[in-house]
């Protein structure tokens, strides 16, 4: 190629250069103004667009993982905190629960202790009998605060048992239930007298000597008697559960429920009647 060419090329160059601009310039006053050239855009954008997605794509993926990974390990400790929490929660809410229980008892016994015309004072039993043939309960009140053998035992609800046997500061107790255990009672309704035995089941005691014409049915509620003097009268014992009259047989077939919940009473409290023992023998208040 000549210089001749060359220089000829230059100013054909120079004049589509400016040609350019000028229509250039023309376009962007038009779509300033009139906006012509928005479809063209929105063309050339749809077109774009998949090419932005696949580059783009990689650096989404890693920012997904990085914070699904993130919030994962956040979402993790904060299960184990709530967890410890909840832990936590259901230790103290156990706890009022059993307090809540034990004020509950303690109230009862003081209501209780409010409608008591004898001597009284609450004891807390610190040992059951594991034998289960021995319904015998340890109490934290012996001797030493004027407790003897033979001593009634009630709580808010009924008859419990009776002191079998003192020590200085503990005593061991008969429940109402033990096998060898038997109480003067007498229907309240009538007043028929009889003895409730004790059988080995806590939640049953018999009435073996009432005739099959004794005046008495389900649903009569049992209180002492006062009869030997262990039991001051008219503490509630059981309530009449069964009542069977065997033709051709003395004595009817009777069995009533403890008024009293032996298996799941803490609290009792002991009586110093002014019958069991002279009143200058009873503990001070």
């Amino acid at each position: 190629m000549t210089s001749v060419d060359t220089v000829s090329r230059v100013p054909a160059l120079g004049i589509r250069l400016v040609a350019l601009l000028f229509l250039s310039i023309i376009l962007m006053v038009l779509d300033h103004r009139q906006n012509h050239l928005q479809v063209v855009r929105q063309t050339i954008g749809a077109a774009v667009y998949p090419l932005q997605v696949i580059v783009d794509a990689p650096f989404r993926l890693w920012e997904w993982i990085r914070e699904g990974t993130t919030e994962r390990n956040q979402l993790q400790l904060e299960l184990s905190r709530l967890q410890a929490e909840r832990l936590l929660t259901n230790a103290r809410l156990q706890r009022m629960t059993a307090l809540e229980a034990e004020n509950a008892r303690l109230r009862a016994l003081l209501e209780a202790r409010a409608q008591v015309r004898d001597e009284v004072r609450v004891a807390e039993i610190m040992a059951v009998d594991a034998n289960p043939y021995r319904h015998n309960i340890v109490i934290d009140i012996g001797e030493r605060e004027g407790a003897y053998d033979g001593q009634a035992i009630v709580d808010a609800t009924g008859v419990i048992g009776q002191i079998i046997e003192t020590g200085l500061t503990t005593s061991q107790a008969m429940l109402i239930s033990d096998p060898s255990h038997s109480l003067p009672v007498e229907v309240n309704r009538t007043g028929v007298r009889t003895i409730a035995n004790g059988t080995g089941e806590i939640d049953r005691l018999d009435l073996p000597f009432l005739t099959n014409n004794a005046d008495i049915r389900p649903g009569d509620l049992l209180v002492t008697s006062g009869l030997g003097g262990a039991f001051p009268a008219g503490y509630p014992v059981a309530v009449v559960e069964t009542v069977n009259r065997i033709p051709q047989e003395p004595f009817a077939d009777v069995t009533a429920r403890p008024e009293a919940s032996l298996d799941q009473v803490r609290e009792v409290m002991l009586i110093w009647s002014a019958r069991a023992q002279d009143p200058e023998e009873a503990p001070d208040e």
